[in-house]
């Protein structure tokens, strides 16, 4: 059963985060938020790192967040916002979409919650916002279940 979320507050939650976006090489912001089952909401921008490599993602950032306070099996669902950086905020209106990394590390929380997230995505000034199913962005994820857990 998926629940009714209204996406615009989360989008905006996302998007207050991004402009605290750590992203020097890129200049691409990215923020995230994460709204938990009792209505709290909890973000994450990315984290660039000068080795690229140890770069971390807005969703991954949050996720890590939700996990450090024992909040992980409450998310239900994530809005991503992401754009050029510029003087003015985070540019953009297409939809920024999670990366791979970032679908299986938000499957891990999927399974351990035993829900499905609803993923919100848009870009950093606006735009459409797409509605998925984290299921329909990763079929057939590999996670705790596949190791006895969730």
């Amino acid at each position: 059963m998926t629940i009714a979320i209204d996406p615009d507050p989360l989008i905006a939650a996302a998007r207050a985060a991004a402009v605290h976006a750590h992203a020097p090489y890129s200049r691409f912001g990215v923020g995230a938020a994460l709204l938990l089952s009792d209505g709290a909401v909890i973000t994450g921008t990315n984290f660039e790192n000068a080795s690229y490599g140890l770069s971390l993602c807005a969703e991954t950032v949050a996720t890590a967040t939700a996990s450090a306070q024992g909040r992980l099996r409450d998310i239900v669902a994530v809005a991503i916002i992401g754009g050029m950086m510029g003087d003015d905020g985070i540019g953009g209106t297409d939809p920024i979409r999670p990366c791979g990394r970032c679908r299986q590390v938000l499957n891990e929380a999927a399974q351990m919650g035993g829900r499905d997230l609803q993923v919100f995505c848009s870009g950093g000034a606006g735009g459409a916002v797409e509605r998925h199913r984290l299921s329909d962005l990763l079929p057939d994820a590999f996670g705790p279940r596949d190791l006895g857990l969730g």
